[in-house]
């Protein structure tokens, strides 16, 4: 019996209302957390499958814009939170505890950076556009490392965790409500830009850039909005993700971040719109079930990747929908 997408959406996000409201009626604060991760790592991929999935640029540096909007949270949060001001040269301020502040930072940041890298990025394709997207993440990465001011390698603490107008963000499923009407607005976003003229031209840059230019289009331009804007997102993930765990690290820069958003999106469906986010529930409970019982769970994760390469090349989306591509 093969599903309708949109009933598979649908019931998705049902599920992702349902599983916390079900924990914090049985008093499990920890099954929050995970959901609230689940939905995070499900927001860095949506960022990511822009263009993947719409755009066929495989990025093997996203991670850079993931601990861009980290280090944003812990630097703004730090100086905030032991009264020091942020000197910038030109302009010295106190930092911020207000998530919103925040949030824009680390994607307008992150959006500068995406800028930056794909106008470099964009001159290339295929294999060498993926090893200079790693490229730039093992710079960031190394340069996290470096940067003794906040931690090096050992990374940085933040003791409270930021503030939301209205809400007690310490409390699990507040700061979960937060994380996930941001995933719906962003989702909602996504879905309106897919179906947007910049969306199709996208598609069609995938395709065929020689005919996207026929028309009169340039699709280095499009491919690079597309890409400031799947970096914004991620950065905006990254920020949460610090909030989520009150610590950030150069580990939010690895390569091996990086390939883990590629990998949630795969399960889930390259090109569908919930396939981040059925890929990083997937991702976080096995994360979760299988490392309670062996530190080599990835072994598990690595036969379900290769039955999902070879056996449902539209990810579980496709197996249930039988269609193995999201652009028919």
């Amino acid at each position: 019996m093969k599903l309708n997408e949109s009933a598979i959406n649908l019931a998705m996000l049902v599920g992702l209302v349902a599983l916390p409201l079900w924990a914090l009626l049985i008093d499990e604060p920890f099954t929050i957390t995970l959901a609230t991760r689940a939905v995070i790592l499900a927001l860095a991929a949506v960022g990511l499958n822009v263009i993947l999935g719409y755009g066929g640029m495989v990025s093997f540096g996203h991670a850079t814009f993931f601990g861009i909007g980290g280090y944003a949270m812990g630097i703004l949060a730090h100086h905030a939170q032991t009264y020091t001001a942020l000197d910038l040269g030109f302009v010295a301020f106190d930092g911020s505890k207000s998530m919103p502040v925040i949030w824009l930072t680390a994607m307008v940041l992150s959006a500068l950076v995406a800028f930056l890298i794909g106008v470099l990025s964009l001159r290339t394709s295929g294999v060498y556009f993926i090893m200079i997207t790693l490229a730039f993440g093992q710079m960031f990465f190394y340069f996290a490392i470096s940067w003794a001011q906040y931690g090096g390698e050992d990374g940085l603490s933040i003791y409270v965790r930021n503030g939301f107008p209205g809400l007690n963000t310490l409390v699990p499923i507040q700061f979960y409500g937060i994380c996930f009407a941001i995933l719906c607005i962003v989702l909602f976003f996504v879905a309106r830009l897919r179906a947007a003229p910049f969306g199709l031209a996208l598609n069609a840059a995938r395709q065929s850039s020689e005919r996207v230019e026929t028309v009169g289009l340039n699709p280095t331009r499009i491919k690079l909005l597309a890409f400031v804007l799947s970096g914004a997102i991620t950065g905006l993930a990254g920020a949460l993700f610090a909030d989520l765990n009150r610590f950030v690290s150069p580990s939010m820069f690895s390569w091996q971040l990086s390939g883990e958003l590629i990998v949630l999106i795969i399960i889930g469906g390259v090109g569908r719109l919930m396939g981040p986010v059925i890929g990083a529930c997937v991702f976080v409970a096995l994360e979760h079930f299988l490392g309670g019982l062996t530190e080599f769970w990835h072994v598990y994760l690595g036969v379900i990747l290769l039955g999902i390469v070879l056996f449902a090349r539209g990810g579980l989306i496709g197996l249930l929908t039988g269609k193995d591509s999201a652009h028919v």
